[in-house]
């Protein structure tokens, strides 16, 4: 994916598990609905690439921010909390604090539910915290209204962005099945087409 303007970038740092595809294909789809260029760390695959330099890359480059903790919980006994998530808005902050072309940085911070984060990140307890409830549709409308505020999107209404969104995926899905895409392979689909697909459908 090509180098775009910092002031129009948004870097997304959440989730890549499968239950958390909706809200990301959904959060993707609005930002580029609204103008701005998302950044994620799935863009590119190169393995031969040092994911940390990566996301750091990807950090300076973007004026906004999406920071998704809703896993870094463990949902079971035994399993190991998933720190990666609060480890990248460790490095987005002090980039923030201490990089002088970034001050004007602006963070989102998503969460499943409320006052969790307060366990296991308590220096964050004061910050505004957005809640997802792990629903899609909300998390658009959470990221409408943040790049509404903080940006300068289109006053377009969340209700218009879900149905764009809707025509868009049976578009897709539809465009798939008939270039020879199974089932599987649309579940797999990597990030840099997806976004080509969308802009794609935007164009048009």
């Amino acid at each position: 994916m090509p180098e775009s303007s910092f002031d129009r970038n948004v870097f997304i740092n959440c989730p890549f598990d499968e239950d958390y595809e909706p809200i990301l294909q959904g959060m993707l789809f609005c930002i580029l609905y609204l103008g701005y260029n998302p950044r994620i760390a799935t863009e590119r695959n190169d393995s031969g690439e040092n994911r940390l330099e990566k996301i750091r890359n990807l950090i300076e480059s973007s004026k906004f921010s999406i920071h998704d903790l809703s896993r870094c919980q463990a949902s079971k006994k035994g399993e190991i909390y998933r720190l990666n998530m609060p480890f990248e808005l460790g490095i987005d902050y002090g980039c923030r604090q201490y990089h002088n072309s970034c001050s004007g940085k602006k963070f989102l911070v998503l969460e499943e539910k409320p006052y969790r984060y307060q366990a296991s990140i308590s220096d964050i307890s004061g910050c505004d915290i957005q809640i997802h409830g792990n629903d899609y549709q909300k998390a658009i409308r959470k990221v409408r209204n943040w790049l509404v505020t903080e940006g300068d999107a289109e006053r377009i209404g969340p209700a218009r962005i879900f149905g764009a969104y809707t025509d868009f995926q049976q578009w897709h899905y539809e465009k798939q099945l008939a270039a020879g895409f199974s089932e599987e392979d649309i579940q797999d689909y990597p990030t840099a087409e997806l976004f080509d697909a969308m802009k794609e459908w935007l164009a048009q």
